[in-house]
Formats: C-alpha cells, structure tokens, sequence
C-alpha cells in the first residue's frame, strides 16, 4: 500500500515539475511575442538594418530618427570589458578559495559573495557615483568621471560574485578528481593547479562567462547612474547610453502608440537579440572547441 502511495507522489512530482517547466516556457514565449508585436510597428516604419546601423535618437522630431547603433556598440563595449576586468579576478578568487583558505575563511568569503549578488542596483549605482565617478574627477581632474571606464569598473564589481559561484563549484569538483592522485605521485599543488584544474575547467570558465555577460548586457540602473547617457559612439573616457538604460529613462515619458513608444520596445527586442547571438556563439565555442580537448 505503501509502496503504491509512493509511486502515485512520484507521479503526481513529476506532473507538476513538467508543467511547472512548461509554464516558464510559454512565459517566456509571451514575452518575446508580445516584444516582437510591439517592435514590429516601428519595422514598418523604419527598415530594421536603418533601425540597427544608423545613428541618431530623435524619437520625437519631425522627420523622426530612429537609430540606435551607438547604444547597441555601449552595451556591448561596456559588458566586454567589465568581463575583461572581472573573469581573472573571478577566476584567481575561486582558485583562492578552493586551494588556499581554510574552512572558516573560506565560509564567510563565501557569504561576502552572496550578499554581493544580492545588492540593489541602485546601491551599486551610488557607490559609483561616490567612489569610482568622484575618483576620476579628483585623481585624474577629469570634467566628468561619468565615463564608460567608469561604467565597465562599475559593472565588473556587480558580475563577480556570478563568475565566483560557478567557477569555485567547479573547480571544487575538479579537485576532488586529482588531489589525492596528484599527493600520491608527489605533484605540487601549483602544478597541479595549472596543469590538471585550469584545463579541466574551461566549461565552467565559458558558462560563467556567458552568465555574466548576460547579466552585464542587461544591468540597467547602476549603469545610468554613472555612464553619463549620452547617445553618442562609446568612448573609454567618454560618455555613452545603453540599451537598457535608454528604455529606462525614456519609457515613462514616451507617448502610448506612439513611434517613441514602439521605438523603445524595439530596442529592447534588439536586446534580447543581441544576447541570444551572443550566447549562442558562446555555446558554439563550447561544444566545438573547449568540450574536444
């Protein structure tokens, strides 16, 4: 009887885990239709390659001009470079923690971790403009620290406890593979690091990447705060707008139905277009390179 009852909560488990995964597939389906529908008045209007590879943000002039080419460059200038500065650092921090500090340090860098992922935006986005924006205008005696160098510091500080998690639960595994193998043949731990647990991990390093990058593509809030959003080509130490940060600002003041409105839906669907070539290229590398050797 038991046994039955068991088997009938098996069943019934596994019912609610499918439709449970179902529901969040068909959301997401929701959303990229709904995006799309509202995109696609402005395709009408404007030619989608006009709407990609041209300049100019003048949603609420006469002629209208609707180009968003420099926000596509800033998102991805910006995410590339956050990643440039937070993956060794996220990587050496990982190996930190799983060959040099003991349990209990080890415990509480964790928990700092933690509670990085969880900060609010907008806290990120103060400390930007308190720390890393005012140093620049004081030390470097800039006319404004508001920089995409500031916006890329910014944003690697926010992805870093994303490139942790995954590398160090990796690499955790990897270790347990060849530690004892490598004491036994008297390999030194150094070595061992570079030779057997770095290679071993370039999976977790490519899934962090693509995590984080997909994390920075979409952070919006700090980013504003310290960018200086001007829709303008993104220079190191100039000004820039994101995508996100574009929608942001202009969403609450754009007219319903209005070529301004459907113009930032737009945007957000060139987002979300933008990650999944991305992401996808990423996988590709992964499967046909990293997962070979």
């Amino acid at each position: 009887m038991s046994k039955k009852i068991h088997m009938t909560l098996d069943g019934v488990f596994g019912i609610v885990v499918k439709g449970v995964s179902l529901l969040v597939v068909m959301l997401l389906g929701f959303i990229i239709i709904f995006v799309l529908k509202e995109a696609f008045l402005v395709f009408k209007e404007v030619p989608f390659y006009q709407f990609v590879f041209t300049k100019g943000w003048k949603p609420t002039s006469q002629p209208i001009k609707l180009g968003i080419l420099p926000m596509i460059l800033a998102s991805i200038y910006v995410s590339l470079l956050a990643i440039l500065f937070s993956l060794p650092i996220g990587l050496g921090t990982s190996i930190f923690l799983s060959f040099v500090v003991n349990k209990r340090l080890k415990r509480i860098i964790r928990i700092i971790v933690d509670l990085m992922a969880g900060i609010p935006s907008v806290i990120y986005g103060f400390f930007g403009l308190v720390v890393i924006v005012k140093f620049f205008e004081v030390k470097f005696d800039f006319t404004s620290g508001e920089t995409v160098l500031s916006a890329s510091i910014l944003l690697s500080i926010m992805i870093l406890p994303y490139i942790v998690s995954t590398c160090e639960e990796s690499i955790e595994k990897v270790r347990n593979n060849y530690q004892s193998m490598s004491k036994a043949l008297g390999v030194s731990k150094w070595y061992m690091i570079r030779h057997l647990i770095l290679p071993s991990a370039k999976r977790a390093v490519i899934s962090a990447l693509i995590l984080a990058l997909s994390r920075a593509l979409g952070e919006t809030m700090a980013i504003m705060m310290v960018i200086g959003n001007s829709p303008i080509y993104p220079k190191l130490l100039g000004k820039a707008q994101t995508i996100p940060a574009l929608i942001a600002l202009e969403m609450g003041g754009a007219q319903i139905d209005s070529m301004h409105y459907h113009g930032l839906f737009a945007a957000g669907f060139i987002l979300m277009l933008t990650l999944l070539i991305i992401n996808t290229i990423f996988y590709y590398i992964r499967k046909n390179y990293i997962d070979i050797y």
